[in-house]
């Protein structure tokens, strides 16, 4: 947790908002979604999302489309200027980050490295 607060203190002024990021990550790493299974990755109720996805889709960050089958579904993409935008927000994280890992010793970024690999693995089991 204190990792996070720190790397949130590195993003660029006028940065977006935490919940637009948090869905423009999610459909980066797992592609177009429904309204419904946004919500459940964020455990938030699928109304909660309705002014967030409104706000990205109308910065062109994201687009809608209607499922062919179910005209009442329908699914959430990322779009090019979204992948910019959070590309662009996570550049200052990462620039710091990669300065602290390099001042580690080797067998510190090595004891990192593995444990990044066990945090993903325990991430995609959950």
């Amino acid at each position: 947790m204190r990792l996070t607060r720190r790397l949130r203190r590195e993003r660029p002024p006028g940065a977006l908002a935490s919940a637009k990021l948090s869905v423009l990550g999610e459909l980066h790493r797992q592609g177009e979604q429904t309204p419904q299974q946004l919500a459940a990755a964020d455990r938030v109720q699928p109304q909660s999302l309705t002014r967030t996805l409104a706000a990205l889709e109308r910065d062109g960050l994201v687009y809608r489309r209607r499922d062919a089958r179910d005209r009442r579904r329908s699914w959430i993409g990322l779009t090019g200027e979204g992948f910019d935008a959070l590309s662009g927000d996570m550049a200052e994280r990462d620039r710091w980050l990669d300065l602290q890992i390099q001042r580690l010793s080797p067998a510190e970024r090595a004891v990192l490295a593995l444990a990044a690999e066990l945090m993903d693995r325990l991430a995609d089991d959950g």
